[in-house]
């Protein structure tokens, strides 16, 4: 059987919280879904926008309100400055579209990775100076680490506003006015917002006070299909305020009423807008944006997000299209080489005690760091870190993400600033991804005040950050990074596989299925539905030697129920298997225009009798 910790375990309705009763009358199964994920009250469940957390609660909003207000009165040239991800091409949209409609006179600016590095940094400001004279700057989805880039632009009377969500424990920049729920004095009490989302905040308080001053305003909720698409794509904890703003912007987007440029990139994916599902935002939207900023330039999926003009929307999506692929191609080399030496190692340190150990290949250009730890009982890893002077730095957070996926592990992976400058004192960039129980950012806070002189830039979330260090100090920050990992419990690194338990007979059906799926908005911070149960084998294929593909039966439910095990490990596979235990999700196959229940196996082990 299936090692698995449920997430609710009462299967009475007398023992649900007394405001999930009633809805257990008709879904004992839902009822228990939202039971397990800590709902306790029905207005947790509302997704109207009037139950939105009113924006005066972010710290320094009417101010930024206010100077924004002025300088459209004013005529005043302000220029945005964005970050090169989904968030920050979302969250620069966003502002464009709503500054115009309101009569600003506005431009933006996202810094090229590869040549500007992250933030308000001076260069960018000075490369802003330099194309548009601005006399505000409004940052988006970044700022709030950004010192030196106010100093600059201050320097030159600029106005400078920041919006960010990222984490900090460092004083606050200096500039005009800073918004960000996660900055030291903020009592906003949602603090999932991505940088779309303060961004929207922002632009719904200035809305309202232009209204209420009979001034050229618009209607701020009308772009919630953008919001939505950064809200997921930046993996935003799906909290009730996040969960209202993506519910409207994904029915937003069902009903057409959305920017041409999504409905375009669709197209390019062969997706229907009315099928569309919250995750989809993740999957199928959000990395054909995110691969303008890692294989070119993000300005190409702003301007395909804020295009008026379909044939324009359609070729722009055309050329995301064409860097996503680009970006699989060399993402599936650098895993490759990735998963080689991750191998490697392993074999490595099987009979290794807990002393670090680097091992640099053939060519002298990769350098790779594991520790072992001889603190359990098999010589348990705690992270995964690899660097190679010729890994792209668009792909290392995907590579770092399949690693901590794959081998449930912090993993960081780093790549050079420059592919043409890998000296030791060069600098090179690395994206780390994190498990439950390891935030991320604070473990490398950790090593920078610890070791001083080891970091030169680093910011992020508990899941997911980013940093800079010299070449030369690769090895050095693996050791300490692998102290502060040695300091956690041992609890933390073993996986846990959550289920919602078992489903009832009438809930294998289409109808449930599809009522599952709109039921709420799930993802991150408010987990997909996930179930497990005991079926009787009826027949098996083994698909493209990777896939196993079979058909099932379960007690009570009168016909066949069918499932999938995408790239299962067919060796392992007992071919006189009876009985199977299943963790799975519920899916609709689309096949010839007709639609059957299917299950998503995540998880199966073969019941032995």
């Amino acid at each position: 059987m299936l090692n698995l910790t449920p997430r609710y375990t009462s299967t009475r309705i007398d023992e649900l919280p007394a405001a999930l009763q009633p809805l257990a009358a008709q879904s004992l199964t839902l009822a228990r879904l939202y039971a397990g994920r800590g709902i306790t009250r029905p207005d947790e469940l509302e997704t109207q926008l009037s139950a939105l957390l009113p924006a005066e609660m972010l710290h320094g909003v009417t101010e930024a309100v206010r100077l924004l207000d002025v300088a459209i009165d004013d005529g005043q040239r302000i220029l945005i400055v964005g970050d090169f991800d989904c968030d920050g091409a979302t969250s620069t949209a966003l502002m464009m579209r709503a500054l115009t409609k309101m009569g600003a006179v506005v431009d933006f600016l996202v810094p090229d990775r590869f040549k500007y590095g992250y933030g308000l940094t001076p260069e960018i400001v000075e490369l802003g100076i330099e194309k548009y004279r601005p006399e505000v700057i409004v940052t988006v989805d970044n700022g709030i680490s950004s010192h030196e880039g106010v100093a600059r632009a201050q320097a030159d009377g600029i106005t400078v506003i920041i919006t960010d969500h990222h984490l900090t424990t460092k004083e606050t920049p200096p500039a005009e006015a800073v918004v960000n729920p996660n900055q030291l004095d903020c009592h906003f009490s949602s603090k999932a917002l991505v940088g779309v989302g303060v961004a929207f905040y922002v632009l719904g308080r200035l809305a309202k006070l232009r209204r209420e001053a009979g001034k050229s305003t618009v209607q701020v909720s009308q772009y919630l299909d953008l919001v939505a698409l950064g809200t997921i794509a930046d993996v935003g904890v799906l909290d009730k305020n996040n969960r209202i703003l993506v519910h409207h912007g994904l029915a937003a987007i069902r009903q057409g009423r959305c920017s041409l440029g999504i409905l375009a990139l669709l197209e390019q994916a062969g997706r229907d807008p009315k099928q569309l599902q919250a995750q989809d935002f993740g999957f199928v939207l959000g990395p054909r944006i995110n691969a303008a900023g890692r294989m070119d330039n993000m300005r190409i999926g702003i301007e395909c997000l804020l295009t008026e003009d379909w044939s324009t929307a359609q070729r722009l999506a055309q050329e995301l299209e064409q860097l996503n692929r680009m970006r699989r191609q060399v993402e599936g080399e650098m895993r490759a080489q990735a998963d080689s030496i991750v191998q490697t190692l392993a074999a490595a340190n099987t009979d290794m005690d807990d002393e670090a150990t680097a091992d640099n290949h053939e060519s002298g250009d990769v350098i790779v760091q594991n520790r072992s730890e001889k603190k359990t009982n098999n010589n348990h890893k705690r992270s995964i870190v690899l660097y190679q002077d010729d890994w792209h730095q668009g792909i290392i957070g995907i590579v770092a993400g399949r690693l901590k996926e794959s081998h449930y592990l912090p993993s960081i992976v780093f790549a050079p600033a420059d592919t043409e400058r890998t000296g030791d004192d060069d600098p090179i960039k690395g994206s780390a991804r994190s498990i439950a129980g390891v935030h991320i950012r604070d473990a490398i806070e950790q090593v920078a005040e610890r070791h001083p002189d080891l970091i030169s830039h680093f910011g992020g979330h508990a899941m997911a950050a980013g940093l800079t260090i010299k070449r030369r100090n690769f090895d050095g920050f693996v050791m300490a990074f692998n102290d502060v990992m040695a300091q956690m419990d041992n609890e933390v690194f073993a996986e846990q596989k959550f289920t919602d338990g078992a489903l009832q007979a009438s809930d294998f059906s289409l109808w449930f299925a599809e009522h599952l799926a709109d039921a709420n908005i799930w993802g991150h911070g408010f987990a997909p539905p996930i179930f497990d149960g005991v079926f009787e084998v009826l027949s098996f294929k083994i698909l493209k030697d990777k896939h196993l593909k079979l058909s099932l039966r379960y007690p009570d439910v009168q016909y066949p129920i069918e499932a999938i095990y995408f790239n299962f490990d067919s060796e392992i596979w007992d071919y006189r298997a009876e009985k199977v235990h299943v963790l799975f999700q519920l899916d609709i196959n689309e096949w010839n225009g007709k639609q059957s229940l299917q299950l998503m196996v995540r998880d199966l082990a073969v019941i032995q009798e």
